[in-house]
């Protein structure tokens, strides 16, 4: 018996060996898939405007029916979208550091992080290592991993992904009731930017979802704690497969 598929797809400015962590947990029990999303790591940079729908048909092809997603960030808003409009790929949804229906506060802080991308993006950079990794353990080889894969992005490709980011929850929110499918939404209980409260939010707009939330963890839960997300992706997994 073949094992389940579970598709991992990441965040913006950052590739798919943010998953390596948690991948290499999963790996005795499911096939684990990391495409790039288009316009990062190993995927040619995108051009012009570029659409939540863009992003999502860019990876679609490589997801098996009936496989099992898990997007962070930028990457649960393309699951979430795939589950909405593809869902006969998708057997689970779940999104980790999700953002959901942010609030105008919430929008104008990430539009404002965004036009200082667009300003000054070694900055923006330092800026984002700082709200993702200040008060963690996680190695500085990491962080300097991280912020190394950052400041390797096409610029414009990073923006126009960037732009997809802080507008498509909107876009995402009036059909998240209609996605039928079993979903856990998962972020740190010190997410500055994907907060506790959105991820309450997006279980309660979702028919079929719990919340979790990581205490003391900040947003890149792949990395800072990854043994813990992967115990709960597997437990919610395992419970799934007995329904």
């Amino acid at each position: 018996m073949s094992q389940p598929t579970v598709v991992l797809l990441h965040g913006v400015g950052l590739d798919h060996t943010l998953w390596e962590p948690l991948a290499s947990l999963l790996a005795d029990r499911f096939t684990v898939i990391a495409p790039d999303l288009p316009g990062h790591g190993t995927r040619r940079p995108v051009r012009g405007t570029v659409t939540l729908a863009d992003l999502a048909d860019g990876v679609a092809d490589e997801i098996p029916a009936g496989a099992h997603l898990v997007g962070f960030s930028l990457g649960a808003l393309v699951a979430q979208h795939l589950a909405l409009h593809r869902p006969e790929r998708v057997a689970t949804l779940t999104s980790v550091s999700s953002v959901c229906r942010r609030t105008a506060a919430e929008r104008a802080s990430v539009l404002a992080r965004l036009r200082t991308a667009e300003s000054d993006f070694t900055a923006s950079t330092v800026a984002s290592l700082r709200r993702w990794y200040d008060g963690t353990d996680v190695d500085p080889g990491q962080v300097a991993r991280t912020e190394a894969t950052l400041l390797a992005n096409d610029l414009a490709s990073f923006l126009a992904c960037y732009r997809v980011f802080a507008t498509a929850d909107t876009e995402l929110g009036p059909g998240l009731g209609s996605i039928a499918v079993p979903a856990l939404a998962v972020t740190g209980g010190d997410d500055p930017g994907s907060t506790p409260e959105m991820t309450r939010r997006l279980a309660a707009a979702l028919p079929d979802c719990r919340a979790v939330v990581v205490p003391g963890a900040r947003h890149m839960l792949p990395v800072e704690r990854p043994r813990e997300l992967a115990g709960h992706l597997t437990a919610f997994l395992g419970e799934c497969s007995h329904v």
